[in-house]
């Protein structure tokens, strides 16, 4: 098997409805799942499943012209398809931080690495696998 390298990755993804795709040309990175409450109204389920996405890889497809912003911190925010609400992607100012692991067609290639705010989850949710969990934000690395 041959290594992957970032030139011969090629990830696509988009909404339920199909107006909005996307293409992401290097691996995804830092997979993560985040239980707070604002996560599982955002993602309407019990919580996020996301990556990030590395600097410059991301490229929108189609259907830029239908995507709804909204600003969830003063300079980050989310994209969601206008017409059916499926949520892609999270924001950095101006450029896409990270994508949702469930508008990944296929295989996203990552595993999720961490739970955060698990501290808050929905007495529902039975969190399973083997990442490491945390009540809030996991601790700095030194």
């Amino acid at each position: 098997m041959s290594e992957i390298t970032k030139s011969t990755v090629q990830l696509v993804g988009g909404c339920f409805c199909g107006q909005v795709r996307y293409r992401i040309r290097a691996p995804l990175r830092s997979a993560r799942s985040c239980h707070c409450s604002r996560c599982r109204k955002a993602f309407s389920g019990a919580g996020s499943a996301y990556a990030e996405v590395e600097p410059g890889s991301f490229a929108w497809e189609s259907g830029e012209d239908q995507l709804r912003r909204y600003a969830t911190a003063p300079g980050w925010g989310l994209c969601f398809c206008g017409t059916c609400g499926t949520t892609l992607c999270g924001t950095e100012g101006e450029r896409v931080h990270g994508v949702t692991l469930g508008s990944v067609d296929g295989d996203a290639g990552v595993a999720i690495e961490m739970h955060l705010f698990v501290g808050s989850k929905a007495s529902w949710d039975h969190i399973g696998g083997s990442a490491p969990q945390f009540d809030e934000f996991p601790p700095a690395a030194s």
